[in-house]
């Protein structure tokens, strides 16, 4: 028996070079040089990554926090807390990659900047808040907040550039399972629809592009092939129509705009992740137990269709 292949190994694969991690062989590239320039400016791209998902109006700036904080503990309403929660999470991450930004700027002067100095205790304290407050943030897409994205300045600042790429690869391959994981749970949920037939090799196209986009840099020439790729199989994938009787009943009808729905869900859910290149594991979860509920569905209605009498 051959010997499994170890996280991190390097292959040139059909002329690309790319690395292994937990069953994916994801596209590599080279980190940049490790230079103070370069984390700065990649501090600055991961904050703008994560305004970019997450819900509108929480992207305070990091000189109003104390207003932030005002407004949270005043608020009593549980539902406009949440909000108010989300946006003090908001300007404690832009404190955060403010003092991270003003650091890398000290040290390029040439002034040391020890684990214990002042700021970089506050800086921790802001991200490690944060995070807490994180949970109240929910994804554009008004599903889960993506607690990936919190910690990420503070990794691209505090180890080497190459160690935070690598561990990149390894959130990728957690985010490839997830697609390839409602890909199923689609598959499997119409496995037995006589509506919608011949979905399989639509979801395939959808989760293989999907894959694809997700592990290739935007600054890629192979971005034009790839996303276009990926566009068209979403749209094949959501422009399914079911295959509907002459006369159909409420329960047929019923059963295709559910399918429909369950298609479109599906689809966004994945282009949720494509995009922010994280997984989602609890939407994933809510997900294939919607798959789950609507294959069982179909079902206990195919199987009553079946024992129902004849019409004379």
């Amino acid at each position: 028996m051959s010997e499994p292949t170890a996280n991190g190994t390097r292959r040139l694969i059909d002329g690309e070079m790319r690395v292994y991690y937990d069953g994916y062989w994801i596209k590599h590239y080279d980190p940049p040089i490790d230079t103070l320039e370069t984390r700065k400016g990649l501090i600055q791209a991961l904050t703008r990554r994560l305004f970019n998902h997450v819900e509108f109006g929480i992207n305070i700036p990091g000189n109003r926090l104390d207003a932030a904080r005002a407004a949270y503990q005043a608020e009593t309403d549980t539902e406009r807390k949440r909000v108010n929660g989300a946006m003090l999470a908001g300007a404690l991450f832009n404190r955060a990659t403010d003092i991270f930004t003003c650091l890398v700027d000290l040290q390029s002067s040439g002034i040391e900047i020890t684990p214990d100095n002042t700021l970089m205790r506050e800086c921790g304290q802001c991200l490690m808040e944060a995070l807490d407050l994180g949970k109240m943030v929910r994804h554009r897409g008004g599903d889960e907040g993506i607690d990936e994205l919190w910690g990420e300045p503070f990794k691209a600042y505090s180890i080497p550039i190459e160690a935070f790429y690598e561990s990149r690869y390894l959130k990728m391959a957690m985010t490839m399972r997830d697609i390839d994981r409602i890909g199923t749970g689609l598959k499997d949920a119409f496995s037995n629809s006589t509506q919608i037939t011949m979905i399989a090799p639509r979801v395939d196209a959808l989760a293989e592009a999907g894959k694809r986009k997700c592990e290739m840099l935007r600054t890629d020439p192979g971005i034009f092939r790839v996303w276009p790729s990926y566009v068209v199989a979403r749209e094949r994938l959501c422009n399914i129509q079911p295959r509907l009787p002459a006369a159909p009943d409420a329960a047929t009808i019923r059963e295709a705009l559910e399918g429909a729905r369950l298609i479109r869900e599906g689809t966004d859910l994945v282009t949720n992740i494509v995009r922010a290149r994280v997984p989602m594991p609890k939407s994933t979860r809510e997900f294939l137990d919607r798959c789950h509920q609507f294959r069982q569905a179909l079902s206990r209605a195919y199987s009553t269709r079946s024992t129902r009498p004849p019409k004379s």
